[in-house]
């Protein structure tokens, strides 16, 4: 009978590391295409009366109002998944995503509707923001907190990995539809990806509704410990940890959006590569990263998160200058796809494979969805949402990429060197048995 358990229980983990990988896929899927065609169809239907590359920030700022609804999601969805579950919120999260992107497929655009395209566009993004800031910290909850200590990384970093996943899939799906003749495309093809998430969504829904809420949670509903108002608690009682945790997400965002997002309007507006190029480059490099994001968070396991990560953020702002420099001496698209490689597929998993396990590793499990979240969101808004517009808007000062945009990596490099190095002394971690501090090394 207890081998039974046993069986049981690993088959159960596995089920929940399968749900929160393709889960999470599913709503980056959908979060990556609005990024992917803000910076290749949004310009021209929704904003087509600005220079392309004003509409560009235009459709850029877009981008960014769905990261600013994230923290709002995570609040909200961090709020019920401490006091009613994280299972109900991931499924909640999902769903909100699929409409929001399905409801954009079937958008007019300017010429139809004037200045309204470009608002219910805004709210859609909204939508999506606010889905996706409650998405992250319940599936890395459900996944770490599925898992015993020394494993803990791992398991937490298949829900890192479904984010290049969704990258991957949006990627691949948008580069077939842009193949289409260009006025077919913009006309009706670009619709195609969005409206395909609807089946994706399906697909996530029937796996998460298999899985079993966390044994953490269900400990903390035994003992009748739960926070009256989580997020409260997490602000009035660690705040420093949400500060850190916001500030160690500047340079893995960052990194990911200048090489997932700014880097197709860079790579077509200033070395002349096709669309359809850069879109294959950014989706082998992604399809990459999902295995070596696993394979950095397994090491953090074994030799702490600490050096892996600090590793990352040295190596981001080492590569700064470098990236723009090889890229302006020799625009090749061989030399392209190789510096995309690196820094996409294995510069950034050194930052983004432990982060999960270690946000969540700075909260007690009665406010863990709330404080992680919380942490996380608000340093997606720095780091992510006003990245590929901060990014356009240096390239568009006419000074040159390689004068302006570096600067901007080694200093979001540097911040985060700074928090990681903070939030990982001895004394800031939680066992997960007893909420008492843990002075253990990371």
């Amino acid at each position: 009978m207890v081998q039974h358990d046993v069986v049981i229980d690993r088959s159960m983990k596995r089920r929940v590391v399968l749900s929160s990988f393709f889960g999470t896929a599913i709503e980056w899927y959908d979060f990556y295409l609005y990024g992917t065609a803000s910076a290749l169809v949004f310009n021209a239907l929704f904003f087509p009366d600005f220079d392309p590359l004003v509409g560009t920030i235009a459709s850029f700022g877009t981008f960014a109002a769905g990261f600013l609804a994230r923290p709002i999601g995570g609040i909200v969805f961090g709020h019920f998944g401490d006091r009613v579950g994280r299972k109900a919120m991931l499924v909640w999260s999902l769903t909100g995503m699929g409409t929001a992107t399905f409801l954009i497929g079937l958008m007019p655009g300017y010429a139809q509707i004037g200045v309204a395209a470009p608002i219910l566009l805004i709210a859609f993004r909204l939508l999506q923001g606010f889905a996706v800031g409650g998405e992250w910290g319940g599936a890395v909850l459900m996944s770490v907190e599925h898992e015993e200590e020394g494993k803990r990384g791992l398991a937490g970093s298949w829900t890192q990995a479904g984010s290049p996943a969704g990258l991957v899939l949006s990627t691949v799906i948008f580069g077939a539809v842009s193949l289409m003749p260009q006025e077919a495309f913009m006309s009706w093809g670009w619709r195609i990806p969005f409206l395909f998430s609807a089946v994706l969504v399906l697909v996530g829904l029937f796996i998460r509704l298999k899985i079993v809420e966390s044994p953490e949670f269900n400990a903390v509903a035994e003992t009748d410990t739960k926070a009256p108002v989580p997020v409260l608690e997490a602000i009035r009682k660690h705040p420093l940890n949400i500060l850190l945790a916001a500030v160690m997400c500047l340079a893995p965002f960052v990194n990911f959006y200048l090489f997932a997002t700014f880097i197709l309007t860079y790579a077509t507006t200033e070395l002349g590569f096709d669309r359809s190029f850069v879109l294959v480059v950014v989706a082998v490099a992604g399809f990459v990263e999902i295995f070596t994001i696993p394979a950095c968070a397994a090491l953090s396991d074994r030799i702490g998160r600490r050096k892996i990560f600090l590793t990352g953020a040295v190596l981001f702002a080492l590569y700064a200058y470098p990236f723009f420099l090889i890229n302006d001496a020799i625009p090749t698209k061989a030399t392209f796809a190789t510096s995309v490689f690196v820094g996409l597929a294995l510069i950034h998993p050194f930052m983004y494979g432990p982060m999960a396990t270690l946000f969540a590793e700075l909260f007690p499990p009665q406010i863990r969805y709330s404080g992680a979240s919380l942490g996380y969101q608000i340093g997606a808004i720095f780091g992510g949402g006003f990245a590929p517009l901060i990014l356009t808007s240096l390239l568009a000062t006419g000074l040159g990429a390689i004068a302006t945009i570096p600067p901007y990596m080694i200093l979001v490099s540097f911040l985060t060197f700074i928090a990681v190095w903070s939030a990982t002394k001895p004394g800031r971690r939680y066992k997960a048995v007893n909420n008492t501090e843990d002075s253990i090394s990371w």
